[in-house]
């Protein structure tokens, strides 16, 4: 295992569900922590204090809007003023709106393609040089097993997933010959906080019980019949960040209870 300690990781989305659990394992290996999100001001230092009590060296914060590109260069530059260049980047943050094709809101359509897929285009810009210039560097992207396989109602976050896919196999093979490496995580169905919203939403509109809704969604695609958690997430990503992930370049590591063996 490399060591993480001294070296400096950038999760983005990472004040709740997945990215949280992300900083936290790389923090648990002596990262210095630079965290990305919304938040109330009082959360954020709470989570701040976590992220030190499990080991991280330093702990930012850069609450960066990432649909707007100038705001994610100036988050960078700062990162490189005041902890230094980032060594682990995990693209994490994202968002959902599932509606059929001929009912999705164009705003909607445009807003998760920027943050689920722009925003990792132009954090990976802006970082890989730093990374290129002291020959290693860990580029994880939260992608989904939607990007991989599609399901209804999520025409925009299917296709922003798909691309997160392929964005990740070009910056592997335009690494391939260095210390930079860059994968993806295929998550199935997590239970956070953008899930809950899709389980209660199914519940209500079926006039079902919220336990049900859950079962029912996950009997659908997720053959375990069970969640994934984020702490598996985050240990998978400190895999990425090691030696022995030194050759995995460009792959999409799918964690789904079987749901793309089907």
């Amino acid at each position: 295992m490399t060591t993480l300690k001294g070296k400096v990781a950038l999760v983005t989305g990472s004040t709740s569900g997945i990215g949280r659990a992300i900083a936290l394992s790389l923090a648990g290996e002596g990262a210095d922590v630079v965290l990305n999100g919304f938040g109330e001001d009082e959360a954020i230092e709470g989570l701040k204090g976590e992220m030190a009590k499990a080991g991280a060296g330093r702990v930012l914060f850069d609450g960066a809007n990432l649909t707007q590109p100038d705001a994610i260069g100036a988050m960078i530059r700062r990162i490189e003023r005041e902890a230094g260049a980032i060594d682990v980047l995990v693209n994490n943050a994202g968002i959902q709106h599932t509606a059929v094709v001929q009912d999705f809101p164009t705003d909607r359509w445009d807003a998760i393609i920027a943050l689920n897929l722009s925003a990792c285009f132009h954090t990976i810009h802006h970082a890989l040089p730093g990374m290129l210039d002291r020959g290693w560097g860990r580029i994880v992207n939260v992608a989904s097993v939607h990007g991989l396989v599609a399901s209804t109602r999520k025409a925009a976050y299917v296709a922003a997933k798909h691309g997160l896919v392929g964005l990740t196999k070009v910056v592997a093979l335009e690494t391939a010959e260095t210390g930079v490496t860059c994968n993806a995580i295929g998550p199935g169905w997590v239970l956070t906080p953008l899930v809950q919203a899709q389980i209660d939403r199914r519940a209500k509109e079926e006039n079902i019980p919220v336990a049900q809704a859950e079962h029912d969604l996950l009997a659908e695609k997720q053959p375990s019949k069970a969640f994934v958690t984020p702490e598996q997430l985050g240990a998978l990503a400190v895999f990425l960040c090691g030696d022995a992930a030194r050759q995995i370049r460009g792959q999409t590591l799918v964690v789904d209870g079987g749901w793309t063996a089907q």
